[in-house]
């Protein structure tokens, strides 16, 4: 028996044409289709990136203890449990993220593996001098990536150069070479179709349309505030990516037909996550509330024991299922902390493994989602604590920790899957305090799109019991219960919730004490602010800000006495912060 899973970043569902797009050229994934299970309710669990494929390796989730970060010494690795069991294990990418300090410990526990150079910002190729970079519609990047991606792209002249190329033919090798032997898995990751969206004029040359606008197909994470054919011509972009990646795709499927690999092999295709391209108003993955375009993901599986084809399921599943999916592929025992499922029964006989499933990154909501509904659980106040990182490996996506972060680190007795392992419980803190989006609940039956929130707390209950039920399974830190406001029981009536509803609503009240006037605009500024203020300096801001209030003629808040509060908070920082407060108000 043998696997292969090719894994895509970033890739969106509903810009598939085994999804419903009608626009797209991507044959190839249609044609996947015809041959596999297509499962229309996969989520994911942790995101971005690497706390995906954290729990990629270890079937459960990342996101309640952990940010970014490497495999802990107490993992248990799917690649590593199949490597002992005599399975060889291949990996081909070109995802950069697996050669930082916050990744580093993933690709080590392949037989063998290759890295592909040139994505975003890769340190590949060393230039002092500074690359030509076009006028662009998008800002700086973090660190050089910017820069480099130039620097980079200069020696992408070809389409055989492009990293997805060189990936995806080195597994085709892989395959070609071994395609006789028995009991390997081949992972075939490729960085596409994530940002930046660089293609060849071939793919490009797929979707003509007239734009004779700025360079543009590196989208920053943020509202969009672009004109509508600035923002189509994005979409395009992204759509020439997603075509070179059926292009790839299929000269897989070529090799699966030439060698009659159907027979004996499981074929998995999935992404870690996708990416807002304009929905709801918003670019990128990262950003809350957690829409279906960022988590509800595609995924096609092949299972050679069963003659399943062409079939669609609605069962739920998520990505801490697919480990253990492998492992029963390969009749390796699933260790007890695993605690995904093997996706087996519903291929076999349409039978749900799962009622529910959480997801979410750390620190942010705590989302959850039964297959029709989806309830995104924000903290019970706006200091969105307590909040601690767990772990044996301090590093963050590009660096290890700050010595400053280890400032009243204690070590925390054992978690149920850290082997006895006590771990270090480190403060911490995130990008974007979700208190600012609150509890949202959407019914997906009646509302696909998420564009409306619904008021049932009947359904909101359930949801609760969900989410602390799951959580105990994958024992959660207390201080997450308490974050979110939940008994660790999920046991909330009615009733009590919305006596918090009400409570929080008194919460969010603000009383200067001059019997002041507030707009709309500036209240929404107000509490914006209060959410990116960080905790130890929150309790000066209405004392701060009637200071300001006080010097005016009449008693009336504006958005601009806002953004002068944030000067005097921030200094230095304040232009980028004001313009981050803009953007978020916008």
């Amino acid at each position: 028996m043998k696997a292969v899973m090719i894994m895509f970043d970033s890739l969106n569902k509903h810009m598939l044409p085994n999804y419903g797009c009608d626009w797209i050229h991507a044959p190839h994934f249609q044609r996947l289709s015809e041959r596999t299970m297509t499962f229309d309710k996969c989520y994911a669990g942790s995101l971005p990136c690497v706390p995906s494929r954290r729990e990629i390796h270890t079937g459960r989730y990342n996101f309640l203890h952990r940010s970014w970060g490497p495999l802990e010494p107490y993992d248990d690795s799917m690649i590593d449990l199949l490597r002992k069991s005599g399975v060889y294990t291949h990996l081909t990418t070109d995802h950069t993220h697996y050669f930082e300090d916050g990744g580093a410990t993933y690709h080590t526990r392949y037989n063998s593996w290759e890295f592909a150079r040139g994505q975003e910002g890769d340190p590949w190729k060393g230039n002092v001098e500074d690359p030509h970079i076009p006028e662009s519609l998008s800002g700086p990047k973090q660190g050089d990536l910017w820069r480099q991606d130039w620097v980079n792209r200069k020696y992408l002249d070809s389409e055989e150069k492009m990293p997805l190329a060189v990936t995806f033919n080195r597994g085709i090798e892989f395959i070609e070479k071994n395609h006789d032997q028995d009991r390997w898995f081949l992972q075939i990751e490729a960085f596409d179709p994530h940002e930046p969206f660089f293609t060849h004029s071939k793919y490009k040359d797929l979707y003509p349309h007239d734009y004779q606008g700025k360079h543009y197909d590196w989208p920053d994470y943020s509202k969009v505030t672009q004109q509508p054919e600035e923002v189509q011509h994005m979409k395009y972009e992204y759509a020439a990516l997603v075509s070179m990646c059926d292009e790839y795709l299929g000269k897989v499927l070529d090799v699966f037909d030439q060698y009659n690999l159907w027979k004996d092999t499981l074929l998995i295709v999935n992404t870690d996550h996708g990416f807002l391209l304009g929905e709801h108003r918003w670019w990128g993955k990262n950003i809350q509330p957690l829409y279906n375009e960022i988590t509800n993901l595609p995924l096609c599986i092949w299972d050679p024991r069963y003659d399943v084809r062409s079939r669609r399921t609605d069962a739920l599943v998520q990505t801490i299922d697919l480990p253990p999916t492998l492992l029963e592929f390969f009749e390796v025992d699933i260790p007890a902390d695993m605690q995904g499922s093997s996706i087996r029964p519903i291929i076999e006989s349409n039978s749900p493994i799962r009622v529910a499933a959480l997801f979410g990154i750390h620190g942010g909501q705590i989302n959850c989602t039964d297959g029709r509904y989806v309830y995104m659980r924000g903290p019970k106040d706006i200091n969105n604590g307590p909040l601690y990182e767990y772990t044996l490996m301090p590093t963050h996506m590009h660096h290890m920790f700050n010595p400053k972060e280890f400032a009243g680190m204690e070590l925390a007795a054992p978690f149920s899957f850290t082997k006895g392992c006590s771990v270090m419980r480190l403060l911490a803190s995130n990008f974007l305090n979700p208190y600012l989006y609150g509890d949202l609940l959407f019914d997906l039956e009646t509302d696909s799109s998420q564009e409306t929130v619904i008021a049932d707390p009947v359904v909101e209950v359930t949801m609760i019991g969900h989410i602390a039920r799951l959580m105990r399974e994958h024992d959660a830190p207390t201080e997450q219960y308490e974050r979110i406001g939940i008994p660790k029981d999920g046991m909330v009536t009615v009733e009590e919730l919305e006596q918090e509803k009400e409570m929080k609503r008194r919460q969010n009240e603000v009383d200067l004490g001059l019997n002041e006037r507030w707009g709309v605009k500036s209240k929404e500024a107000f509490f914006t602010l209060s959410c990116l203020t960080p905790n130890p300096m929150r309790s000066m801001l209405n004392a701060k800000l009637a200071l300001i209030v006080q010097r005016k003629a009449s008693p009336e808040v504006s958005e601009d006495d806002v953004l002068q509060l944030a000067t005097s908070l921030f200094g230095n920082h304040a232009p980028r912060l004001a313009g981050f407060l803009k953007m978020l108000l916008t």
